[in-house]
């Protein structure tokens, strides 16, 4: 599945400097970090909510769908910030095997 990320990355990177009359992720990026993050913060608010609705219905198509428009606002975001996928999945790798809540008390706040 890493390869869809990689394919997402490319995509991403090539619609960037696109024209944004024709292409959405080129539209976030001239509006800039805080339109974009404004769809983050839109599409975690509906993933929350379809969350809520699958736990009551049991049907998980809507929290997929919702959750792959988050992953996807979130990577435009990176992708802005001059970041992608990789550093995310690094950051993922390096906590396999530690314990969440060891982890969390080793955070400096």
């Amino acid at each position: 599945m890493c390869d869809v990320l990689e394919q997402l990355n490319a995509l991403l990177q090539e619609r960037r400097h696109a024209d944004a009359n024709t292409s959405y992720v080129a539209s976030l990026h001239h509006k800039g970090l805080n339109k974009i993050l404004e769809k983050v913060g839109e599409e975690a608010t509906e993933t929350l909510l379809a969350a809520k609705d699958a736990q009551h219905s049991g049907q998980l198509d809507a929290l997929v769908y919702e959750t792959a428009d988050l992953w996807f606002h979130s990577l435009v975001m990176l992708s802005h910030l001059g970041a992608d996928h990789t550093q995310v999945l690094q950051e993922l790798q390096r906590r396999l095997g530690t314990s969440g809540l060891v982890e969390k008390a080793q955070r400096t706040s």
